[in-house]
């Protein structure tokens, strides 16, 4: 069996290192706002050129608290892409928002940056770009439009650590940066974690406060500044110590993670480029770091199934568009379907891809793909 993605390869080879780093956090006395939390804030926010950071308890986290910081209400309304993870709409709804959809390309399935304009009134507050499967939006556009009408722009990282656009890391344009850090991801610890940058001091203080119940707390410590006082409405988000110390230790080979999913990515995009897969398309501003390989075909299920068959593990990342699912159906009207992400959605899956898996595997499932495309008249 093919698996679509594992941890136990990467835990059986680090695994020692791994526990002597469990052990040693839970010996230190802290579990909560201690060294290793602090030690891995600096790093991250270092390793991807940011000024100021803060790791919190999830990736939608990460978004909720960004909302909350730029003051979103009832009536507020924030633009995405109607191709994302439910986190990223369940975010908005959270904060008081009101989620505004936007259809995606139909060559690399991101926002498509001609219909944000169009959606944009004077309720908008935020756009959130989705930086999907590992590649950037078009971040130069995005900045444009956020500039002209004044809005703020939060990109959602979480498939796209160290993705680059014109040479800049992906979460360092708007004013606020959001990563996930679930165990599927380029840095995925051993559990929930999710990380905010921004390039603004004051915003720092107060995502810094939000995370916490709203307590103010020193520079670069974890201490009080007052006694247990709120100063503004706060949630609980909090990373522990001991996955704080996973991710340090892991954040040091994100480089050779990501050197090898391009690997095993052109790997992919050599061996199918002569099928009637649609394969990921890499643009020479941005760099993609392949979260994901995703392709799409018109017959995706049926092939999808004879891949299973087969033994190889495949997952849709994502089958439905929001604006499908019941709890989101009120968002759209009718006049507009968002075609392109429907019809996506219905091709769209995903192949193998993870850094322990070997090239042998990987030609191995090139050349099952190859045999069900050549046999099947698809």
């Amino acid at each position: 069996m093919h698996k679509f993605w594992t941890y136990e390869r990467e835990y059986k080879k680090n695994r020692k290192d791994i526990l002597k780093l469990i052990d040693k956090s839970i010996k230190s006395g802290s579990i909560f706002f201690g060294k290793n939390l602090n030690i891995f804030e600096k790093n991250f926010v270092a390793k991807y050129n940011s000024r100021y950071g803060i790791a919190v308890r999830s990736g939608t986290d990460a978004l909720l608290i960004s909302l909350k910081a730029i003051g979103i209400k009832k009536g507020d309304e924030v633009i995405t892409a109607a191709n994302t993870a439910i986190p990223t709409i369940s975010a908005i709804k959270s904060s008081g928002g009101t989620p505004v959809l936007v259809d995606i390309n139909t060559d690399d399935y991101l926002i498509n940056i001609s219909e944000i304009e169009k959606k944009i009134t004077r309720r908008t507050k935020a756009i959130i770009p989705v930086h999907l499967y590992g590649q950037s939006a078009d971040m130069k556009k995005i900045v444009a439009l956020s500039n002209k009408h004044n809005i703020h722009i939060i990109e959602d990282c979480a498939q796209a650590q160290g993705a680059k656009y014109n040479d800049k890391f992906v979460g360092t344009f708007g004013t606020f940066g959001c990563f996930s850090f679930y165990p599927t991801k380029i840095l995925g610890a051993y559990g929930d974690g999710g990380f905010i940058f921004t390039q603004n001091y004051e915003f720092y203080k107060k995502i810094k406060r939000i995370r916490f119940y709203g307590i103010e707390t020193v520079d670069n410590k974890n201490e009080f500044k007052n006694k247990y006082y709120a100063n503004e409405d706060g949630i609980n988000s909090r990373l522990d110590e001991i996955q704080s110390s996973i991710l340090n230790f892991k954040l040091k080979k994100t480089n050779n993670f990501i050197n090898r999913r391009r690997q095993i990515a052109k790997i992919y995009l050599k061996e199918l480029k002569s099928t009637s897969l649609q394969l990921p398309i890499q643009y020479k501003e941005r760099k993609h770091v392949y979260h994901l390989f995703t392709v799409y075909h018109k017959c995706a299920s049926q092939i999808i199934e004879l891949l299973k068959q087969k033994g190889i593990q495949t997952r849709v990342i994502y089958p439905f568009p929001i604006h499908l699912m019941k709890a989101y159906k009120g968002l759209v009207d009718k006049k507009n379907h968002l075609q392109n992400s429907v019809i996506k959605s219905k091709g769209i899956f995903c192949l193998p891809l993870y850094p322990e898996i070997s090239n042998a595997e990987v030609f191995k499932i090139c050349k099952k793909i190859k045999n069900i495309l050549d046999n099947n008249y698809f």
